[in-house]
């Protein structure tokens, strides 16, 4: 099965190479405490670990994909995702639903043109361990599974 990265921009501009900022505008990473969903391919983990200094990073899993989708999950106009406006632009009924075919390939954000695919985060709750050091010491880098700890703080 393949599975489904979330990536969280955590540090930003200053002193930034051109070619780490470029990777992180195609990942759609503008600012900090940005939030994107990224398929498992060799071409997204490519570009994960170039700016893996600047991003944390690890396969999410459906209940937290769920939550992300409520509670920050927002359509045209900058208007929260609701159960009606999710029934009316994709073809799912529930959250739960789509949070399945989104980890499971049969979906992707980016086919429904009226949903946002950035989610805007606030800093995490207890706030950050470090922004310099890697994952166990700071807050960089791959964290696997532990991510959907992180990404509960912050929804």
């Amino acid at each position: 099965m393949i599975d489904l990265f979330v990536a969280i921009r955590i540090r930003g501009w200053a002193k930034t190479r051109k070619e780490i900022n470029d990777t992180l505008d195609m990942l759609k990473l503008k600012r900090n405490n940005h939030c994107v969903l990224l398929p498992e391919t060799p071409q997204y983990k490519g570009m994960l670990k170039k700016v893996k200094d600047y991003v944390t990073f690890g396969e999410i899993d459906e209940e937290t994909l769920v939550e992300l989708l409520k509670k920050r999950g927002r359509i045209e106009g900058d208007k929260k995702l609701t159960d009606e406006a999710l029934k009316e632009i994709t073809k799912f009924n529930t959250f739960e639903e789509f949070a399945e075919a989104l980890i499971k390939e049969k979906a992707k954000l980016k086919d429904f043109k009226k949903l946002k695919q950035v989610f805007r985060l606030s800093p995490p709750r207890k706030g950050f361990r470090s922004k310099r050091f890697p994952y166990p010491k700071g807050d960089l880098g791959y964290r696997g599974k532990d991510i959907n700890e992180f990404l509960k703080r912050m929804i």
